[in-house]
């Protein structure tokens, strides 16, 4: 069974595991019937917060530990468990794919869980659990390019079952948030808007030089980390694949949860 789209998702801020007034939890509840209808064979969600040297699978055999990697938040968010499955046939796969397309060096990682630019959407979508689920990291001192074809590389999973789903966020600058307000930011609407209109007129080769060709990428993204995910997931779909904005919304002034998904144009 073929999974006919991969998606971006804004994950916002860890308090969306507990917030039921963030808009996108409902959309996320709601993601059998609004997202992606098919039961995946398994999960790779690319996440923002796992950066590393080289691109490295966590191959974990038995359950997933829970990563709580945030400081400072409600003591029930640290008690919160998503234990799914590993897949450690999937991460194997990965790395397969990978150095197929000339990535060199491609690492395991045979301790580490689910950090919650994975397991925080992903307990809203499928809270059942039983979906293997693996992760692959980035590389913050590589370009959008790169993360791109680092997703063509990984585009056969989509034809074995795979769901794959980059986590970020769609801008992302924590220290310009506007706790409270809903008056959104002009330079977060302006690149907000500008990436919408690249990614639905299928100008990617912009998205993938958005710091050069975007209004305020570098005031919407001081680092890129939220935001390669996103090339991932688009690169994966394929040079003609369809974007599409299946949720958008904000918070605090300046976090966007625009989510997209992606159609290959073979589908």
């Amino acid at each position: 069974m073929a999974i006919k789209e991969t998606f971006y998702l804004s994950h916002g801020s860890p308090t969306l595991s507990i917030d039921e007034s963030i808009p996108i939890r409902r959309f996320l509840e709601s993601w059998k019937e609004k997202g992606c209808n098919q039961i995946p064979k398994s999960i790779l969600v690319i996440s923002g917060h796992w950066e590393t040297s080289v691109p490295t699978v966590n191959v974990v055999h038995g359950n997933n530990e829970t990563i709580h990697d945030f400081y400072g938040f409600p003591q029930q968010m640290y008690e919160l468990k998503y234990s799914a499955p590993g897949a450690p046939e999937l991460a194997k796969r990965v790395k397969e794919l990978l150095m197929a397309s000339g990535f060199k060096h491609v690492n395991t990682d045979g301790k580490r869980g689910l950090d919650h630019g994975a397991w925080v959407p992903l307990m809203l979508m499928y809270p059942e659990a039983n979906i293997p689920v693996c992760q692959l990291s980035i590389q913050l001192d590589r370009d959008g390019t790169y993360h791109y074809n680092m997703g063509k590389a990984l585009a056969p999973l989509k034809d074995e079952g795979v769901l794959i789903i980059g986590s970020g966020s769609a801008t992302h600058n924590l220290r310009k948030i506007q706790f409270g307000s809903n008056t959104v930011a002009s330079w977060a609407s302006e690149f907000d808007t500008w990436l919408k209109d690249a990614l639905l007129e299928g100008r990617y080769e912009d998205v993938n030089h958005y710091e050069q060709k975007a209004p305020y990428a570098k005031v919407a993204h001081p680092w890129p980390d939220h935001f390669y995910p996103l090339l991932v997931a688009m690169g994966a779909a394929g040079e003609d694949a369809k974007a599409e904005l299946i949720h958008h919304s904000w918070e605090h002034g300046t976090l966007s949860y625009a989510s997209y998904s992606f159609t290959s144009a073979t589908n």
